[in-house]
């Protein structure tokens, strides 16, 4: 799978499926943090991620004027 991590922007392949949350875990990165796109659409941290997916992780911006 393509792995498209943000801030700084980098790519990472990973072979085979696994979670959401597995895949947090192997990367460190704390699932409250990011949020998780598989293929354009949001995922939770208990979807299934397959060998073939795209998925991109954006750390969570808030903010107000």
């Amino acid at each position: 799978m393509k792995v498209i991590l943000r801030n700084p922007r980098r790519e990472i392949e990973r072979s085979g499926a696994t979670t959401v949350l597995a895949l947090l875990a192997e990367l460190d990165i704390v699932p409250e943090s990011v949020l998780v796109i598989r293929n354009d659409e949001l995922v939770t941290r208990d979807a299934r991620l397959a060998a073939d997916d795209v998925v991109e992780i954006r750390p969570v911006v808030s903010g107000g004027a």
